[in-house]
């Protein structure tokens, strides 16, 4: 993109993830003079003018004046009231809407605004702090292809990007690549635990789980080979990983990791009903 091509974008919600996605549109280039922020905390408008010094505003309607990609950055229970805020601005306007809350669906939010909008909903998750994450991203029928390729561009600044053609499995992605994180972060605390009690100092035994995982996810990254099939490489008959592995199957690590996940799918199905209604 030149400079020219690069449109103005207004987050309503200046947290983390809105914060690590501006933070990687800069580094890609994005000028922040394009860049606007709202958010009701005076701390974190400050953080964000002295770290990449953006407008950032009190009030929703001026963050969003005129803004031609408008992205909702705010928590769930607090989705609606951010968007009727605005809602009269977004129908007059008709900004590229993308939304980054969890669990509330387009038709919602939709709802909210009185009228149709080109809509994108992306689920990304918090490794996108560090410029790791993946995001599942979902268009609505009114999204032009170039609507699409900008709102890609936004999350590949932070990230791995992948479409899915039905918004529902937005809720399978958040189960598995949006909780996904802190599942990973259980078992290594786990691991980094045993290896202390076992006789490591702390910091030892998190270099030794941490540079295992970034290993073991390079590989299979890397890889053509399915993950069963690298486990079983690294299985020896009668070894180590295989006592390892018997003991976690037999104590329920199958079920545990599948019902989690389906967990994790069930509840962001269920904040649609909680805090998606008109």
């Amino acid at each position: 993109m030149s400079n020219l091509d690069h449109p103005v974008i207004a987050f309503i919600g200046g947290g983390n993830m809105s914060s690590s996605i501006i933070g990687g549109l800069i580094k890609s280039g994005w000028p922040a003079k394009k860049i606007r922020v709202s958010d009701p905390v005076a701390e974190q408008r400050q953080k964000l003018i002295t770290q990449y010094s953006l407008h950032c505003f009190e009030d929703n309607g001026a963050c969003v004046d005129g803004a031609e990609v408008v992205v909702l950055g705010v928590k769930p229970q607090m989705l609606k009231e951010a968007v009727l805020s605005v809602a009269s601005q977004l129908s007059e306007q008709t900004p590229l809407l993308v939304s980054i809350a969890a669990g509330i669906p387009s038709g919602s939010i939709i709802g909210w605004i009185g009228r149709e909008l080109p809509f994108i909903r992306v689920m990304p998750n918090t490794p996108a702090l560090v410029n790791c994450g993946v995001s599942g991203l979902f268009a609505s029928s009114l999204t032009t292809k170039p609507q699409r390729q900008l709102a890609e561009s936004l999350m590949r600044a932070v990230g791995e990007v992948i479409w899915v053609n039905d918004e529902k499995l937005i809720d399978t992605v958040t189960g598995v690549s949006g909780s996904g994180p802190a599942y990973f972060f259980k078992m290594m605390e786990l691991m980094i635990t045993e290896g202390i009690t076992n006789g490591l100092t702390p910091a030892a035994a998190k270099t030794l789980v941490v540079e295992t995982a970034r290993g073991a996810a390079s590989l299979i990254g890397s890889s053509s080979l399915e993950p069963a099939e690298l486990r079983r490489q690294v299985t020896s008959p009668g070894g180590t990983t295989e006592a390892g592995i018997r003991y976690m199957e037999q104590a329920g690590i199958d079920d545990a990791i599948r019902g989690g996940v389906k967990a994790a799918v069930l509840r962001s199905s269920e904040l649609s009903k909680q805090f998606g209604g008109n």
